[in-house]
Order: structure tokens, then C-alpha cells, then sequence
């Protein structure tokens, strides 16, 4: 037995390892504010000291104490493991079951410092989507998946392991739960409270869930988002999008997708980011291709690559403000614009006020928390009158699901447009919803567990095959999604995606995902494919998540604040062969603003296996498209009519399309 596994078996040690110096090399969240009272403050040592024997206590209540005082959380760093955090091949993890073996690989790939944005701090991206609140939750998690069995169930409660529960072979292996907390009682200060105090976590979509892949994750949807986007600024007879100019911010954990989105977009494109550790980080990894810490420098090798047609991307170390108001000044043609601070996380690091430094602005949200709040203010109303100029010269400006509009609005900036509505659209509203997500298209994604890169590759063969099938025989309404999906997979290994673990991202609807699944499954059992696959999805996706400002945006009969289709989602899932599941409250756009979910499966090549790959995808997809069909989106009931045809046992309540024109005629006649 290999030393890394004695450690996993271990659990919580005993006795306790010593105290571990903190790295000033690490990137580290920042300190959070200091909300609790006096009594909630022994609450949360008393909660923390709970994990170990009594006679600890008096050892690590001053350390923990210590902790809360200067970062406002006890992380417990003294049980951060010796060893290094990486995705590993799923026989070097000591397991009973094959399926938690797969888990802890998918666990510790989401704490790799490769992709973890505050890996010390088990934050995985979204400055505060995180995996466990503590390493003591960590090591007991770890400990007790290698202990189970597949006839138990291990329930996950914000992080906390609650303990192994009996169950059946076909039962989820772990259940998740991150923030579900009392609707009345989810704020932001609700949230830095009850997280504080260590009984609730964000657990954004995928850090949460075990289902982050690294900044690939996102990048497949940021691509067809930032392609479509630009067919919106084509003009006549323009071929490609060479020479078009794309303009953002953030390059963290999801947003470090932007700058790769855009080469392979073939636009020029600049990122804003005002840490300089995850911009280096993302230019070490090969994402961004150009860092520049000053606009004078910055500027005129913008215009240079625009002039030549130039497909780079570029890093600006700075404040994305100044960037937007440098570029208005001069006069700059940006075509297209967006934002991927975390905003919906303002106050706790996800966004930083124009004229501080990184430093200062860390300072101030700890010891000055209304002073950093008003100055958050005044920089999204800055940033947003820039963007403001630059869209009435023609940019097309579109929010990207982190809460850019909402944020902005509650801080009195000019976003409202006609009728109470936000002036720009998200991109759900014109782009995702409409086109992929009422189509059933959304982002599937597979881990290879043997974690070799040619296991990777033949995946990504077995895809596009079935693709191309697919493509021969799929309607008008949506070739152009094929099309653009079967490039995608085609060019995967080129564009160097991979950051942590084997994994993959690809678009596809319900039919599609499920005979790409069913053709892994055949290739793990004849042997080609050397190991167990995951298959999973990001929560941003068809069905997953009820998010009125993000994916459930283009849901026009008043449902869209309703949270019933997520709930649905996950219940679903788990009776139908989900290996785990998972339910959270926040996530993208912000505690208390969504409801989201998702899944891993473990495919082995087994039957058991082909029988939960046809049961679960089909309704993990189509459960979101009868919704959307209800909503009267009539790329949803296309969809669902089709997809009735080909499943004899499905029968979704179509909607019967009122007369508008009948109802307002009726209205006026009696009021």
C-alpha cells in the first residue's frame, strides 16, 4: 500500500499532523469579512473542534480562533495533505467500489492548484465555489469513499460528510448538497454568516458537484457563444471573423475560458483581469497569448492585430474599467463585448473598484466593508457608461450569466432599457436559449479515468463518429448546431484544452449524448478504452438550472423565477442511474438567485451500465425541454414533438397557442 493511500485511509489523523506554514506562494482567497457576533464566533469554534477527539481541543481551539480572525474563516490548513492534489488513475485510489474510486479522482481534480482558483482553500472558481469548507471535511469524505461499498450512499451536506447510509446498487453513490438554506434567509451576508460559522457553503455549479474540468468547462459554450455573437456584426460578404474585435473581463477559473474562446473563434480578443496570479497562471498554461500591464503599450498593438487580421488573445493586468474607458477615449471599434468578473460574488472578491490596487481593494473588503461597497458602486456605474458609449457605436454588448447587469442596476448605473427590462440581453436570451438550449443542446462533458491521453483521443474519435451519423440524418432546424459541434470535436486536441484530469467538453442534445455515451460503454467493454469513463455535464445546461438572469432567461410566461424544473432534474436523476447528484442555491449569478444541479455517471461497459445511459440522459435533457415547450419556446416544442416520435413511452403536455391579438381585444373591451 503506497503511502498516498495509508494518508486517504487515515481520515482525520491521529495524532494530528503539525501546524503548516501558510504559502505566500498559493493564490489565496481573500480574508472575509468580519460578520459574526461575539456568540456566533464560539459557535463556529465550538462547530469546527466537533470533527475531532476532546482531547484536541484545547490545541486547536486558539489555532482555529487564530484562523477565523484572519481570514474569516477556520480552513483547518494544519490538515492540508503532504501529498501533491492531481487527478490520479482510478487504481491508485484505495476503494471498494469502483464507482467512489472515480468520485475521489473527480474530488481531488476539482482541488489541483493546476485548476482550483484558491486550492489552500478549497475554493475551486467563482472566488468562493468550493468543494469542502475545511480539510477535516476533506479528509473524512476521502476516508469514508474508500471505505463504501455499492450498496451505500454517502449524503454530503455543504461539504460535510454526513455519514454512509445503506442503499441498492442502482442508488446514487453520493448525494449533494451545497446552500440550500431557508429562501428568507439567502443573502449575501446570509451566505458569509452561515459559511463563517462553517453549517453551509457555496458550491457554485460544478466545484460543488466534483464536475469541474478546468477552464475547457466553459470554453466550448463561450466559443459558440462568442461565434454567434459575431455573426450578429458580419457584414455582407464578410467569409470568417478574422479582424473582430472582442472585449472582457476575467481570467479566473470559468472566465479563463474567454481568451481561448476567442482564438478559436478567430477574433482578436482582450481579457482584463487585475490579479496578475491568475493572468501569469493563464498565460503559463497556454490560454492567453499576450500579457501587458499598460494600456499606452496595449493599445496600439490592438490596433495592429485588428488592422492585420491578427487571431491572438491578450491579457490586460489591470482594472477592466480603465481598459473600457481607454478605448471609448480613443475611439476604439470593439464589436463585441461582454463581462466574466464574479459579480455574483461582489463584496467577497469577484469584483475590484477601479483606482485601487489588488492589494488595497483586499484590505478595504475586510476592514472597510461599506467603503468597498460604495466603491464597487461607482465602478460598475463607470464601467457600464463606457460600454454605454461604445454600444452606440455599433459594439454588441451582452451580459454572460455572472450578474453584470443585475449588479450593475442595484448600483444605479444606466442599464434599464425600455419596459423595465435591462437595455443589453444576456446571451441566453439571444444566443444559448434560443438555439441550443430549447434544441436540447448543452454542455455534456466526459472524464477518462485511467487518465491517459489516448483514451482521451479515442473518445473524442468515437464522438465525432457519431456525430457525423448524426449529421447525415438531423433536421434543417438544427445542422447549423451539428455542424459547428462536429468542428469542435474535431479540432479538441489541437486546441490544447486539457487542464487537470483527461476530460472533455462537447455540446450535444439527448439523442447525441446518449449514443456517444453508449459507444464508450462498448469501447470500455471490448477493451479499447483501457478504464471506466464519467460521464457528467456542466449545471448550465438544458435542465439543470432555474436561473432568471442566466439560463432560464428566455422563458417568457412568468415562470422563469420558478425553481420547480431543477428540483425535478436532480430527483430524476437519481433514480435512474446517476453514480451521484447534486443540488445547490447559487451558482454564476449568485447565492439566493438560482437553483442548479447535476450529475456524474461511472460507465464501466457493463448492461447495468447501457441501461442507465438510455434511462437517465433521456430524461436529464427532455425534462428541461417539456418545460420550455410549456413556456411556448418553439424551438422546445419542435424539439419535444421530436423526440415523442422517436420515444414511444414519452407524453409531454404541449401548449395550445393563444391569439394575442384575442386577448388584447378582450382585455380592452373589459376594462
Amino acid at each position: 500500500m503506497t503511502d498516498f493511500q495509508k494518508d486517504i485511509l487515515a481520515g482525520i489523523p491521529d495524532p494530528l499532523p503539525a501546524p503548516r506554514p501558510y504559502d505566500p506562494q498559493a493564490n489565496h482567497a481573500p480574508k472575509r469579512k468580519d460578520i459574526l457576533t461575539d456568540e456566533e464566533k464560539k459557535l463556529a469554534l465550538a462547530n469546527a473542534l466537533r470533527y475531532f477527539p476532546e482531547k484536541y481541543h484545547a490545541e486547536l481551539a486558539p489555532e482555529f480562533l487564530e484562523e477565523l480572525k484572519t481570514y474569516g474563516r477556520i480552513y483547518m490548513y494544519r490538515l492540508r495533505p503532504q501529498y501533491e492534489m492531481y487527478a490520479r488513475s482510478i487504481d491508485e485510489y484505495p476503494a471498494r467500489s469502483r464507482q467512489a474510486a472515480a468520485i475521489m479522482l473527480m474530488i481531488q481534480n476539482n482541488l489541483d492548484k493546476a485548476v482550483a482558483q484558491h486550492p489552500h482553500e478549497l475554493i475551486t472558481y467563482g472566488g468562493n465555489g468550493a468543494v469542502f469548507q475545511n480539510w477535516a471535511q476533506y479528509r473524512l469524505a476521502m476516508k469514508y469513499l474508500a471505505e463504501m461499498t455499492d450498496e451505500q450512499t454517502l449524503v454530503m451536506y455543504s461539504g460535510h460528510p454526513l455519514g454512509l447510509f445503506p442503499s441498492h446498487k442502482d442508488a446514487p453513490r453520493v448525494i449533494v448538497t451545497n446552500g440550500m438554506v431557508i429562501p428568507n434567509h439567502s443573502s449575501q451576508d446570509d451566505w458569509e454568516r452561515f459559511n463563517a460559522m462553517g453549517v453551509s457553503q457555496y458550491g457554485q455549479m460544478t466545484a460543488g458537484s466534483y464536475m469541474y474540468i478546468g477552464p475547457q468547462g466553459i470554453v466550448h459554450g463561450t466559443t459558440i457563444t462568442v461565434m454567434n455573437a459575431a455573426r450578429k456584426r458580419m457584414k455582407e460578404g464578410q467569409k470568417d471573423l478574422r479582424g473582430m474585435l472582442f472585449v472582457t473581463a476575467g481570467l479566473g477559473g470559468m472566465s479563463g475560458a474567454q481568451p481561448k474562446a476567442g482564438n478559436i473563434s478567430g477574433v482578436v480578443s482582450i481579457t482584463a483581469e487585475v490579479n496578475i496570479a491568475a493572468a501569469e497562471k493563464r498565460h503559463a498554461q497556454g490560454w492567453v497569448d499576450e500579457l501587458y500591464s499598460s494600456l499606452d503599450e496595449l493599445i496600439p498593438r490592438v490596433r495592429q492585430a485588428v488592422e492585420n487580421k491578427e487571431v491572438i488573445s491578450f491579457a490586460y493586468v489591470g482594472n477592466v474599467v480603465d481598459l473600457w474607458e481607454r478605448l471609448a477615449e480613443e475611439n476604439i471599434n470593439v464589436d463585441l463585448g461582454s463581462d466574466q468578473t464574479s459579480l455574483h460574488n461582489p463584496w467577497a472578491g469577484g469584483y475590484y473598484p477601479v483606482g485601487y490596487s489588488y492589494e488595497e481593494s483586499n484590505r478595504m473588503m475586510a476592514e472597510e466593508p461599506e467603503r468597498f461597497h460604495e466603491c464597487v458602486r461607482e465602478s460598475l456605474r463607470r464601467h457600464v457608461a463606457a460600454v454605454n458609449k461604445l454600444a452606440e457605436r455599433g459594439m454588441y454588448f451582452f451580459d454572460y450569466g455572472n450578474a453584470f447587469l443585475l449588479e450593475a442596476s442595484r448600483a444605479g448605473a444606466d442599464v434599464m432599457g425600455e419596459n423595465g427590462r435591462f437595455r443589453y440581453p444576456s446571451y441566453v436570451q439571444d444566443i444559448m436559449g434560443p438555439m441550443f438550449f430549447d434544441y436540447g443542446f448543452g454542455p455534456f462533458r466526459w472524464v477518462c479515468t485511467s487518465g491517459k491521453e489516448e483514451d482521451l483521443e479515442i473518445t473524442d474519435r468515437l464522438a465525432a463518429e457519431v456525430l457525423e451519423e448524426m449529421l447525415k440524418e438531423s433536421p434543417k432546424e438544427i445542422q447549423g448546431q451539428m455542424e459547428d459541434n462536429l468542428h469542435w470535436i474535431r479540432e479538441a486536441k489541437q486546441n490544447k484544452l486539457v487542464v487537470g484530469s483527461q476530460a472533455r467538453i462537447l455540446y450535444a442534445d439527448s439523442e447525441g449524448r446518449t449514443r456517444i455515451a453508449l459507444a464508450f460503454n462498448e469501447a470500455i467493454k471490448r477493451g479499447e478504452l483501457s478504464a471506466p469513463v464519467v460521464l457528467g455535464r456542466d449545471h448550465h445546461d438544458v435542465s439543470g438550472t432555474d436561473s432568471p438572469y442566466r439560463e432560464t432567461s428566455n422563458i417568457y410566461d412568468g415562470s422563469s423565477f420558478c425553481a420547480d424544473m431543477a428540483v425535478h432534474n436532480v430527483i430524476g436523476d437519481s433514480f435512474r442511474g446517476a453514480t451521484w447528484v447534486s443540488i445547490h442555491n447559487g451558482g454564476g449569478v449568485g447565492w439566493g438567485e438560482v437553483m442548479n444541479g447535476g450529475f456524474g455517471m461511472v460507465i464501466d461497459g457493463s448492461e447495468d451500465s447501457a441501461r442507465h445511459i438510455e434511462e437517465m440522459l433521456l430524461w436529464d435533457v427532455n425534462n428541461g425541454i417539456a418545460r420550455r415547450s410549456w413556456a411556448r419556446n418553439e424551438g422546445a416544442m419542435f424539439a419535444i414533438k421530436r423526440q415523442m416520435e422517436r420515444t414511444p413511452l414519452l407524453k409531454v403536455t404541449l401548449p395550445n397557442l393563444a391569439d394575442m391579438s384575442l386577448i388584447e381585444k378582450v382585455y380592452n373591451d373589459n376594462k
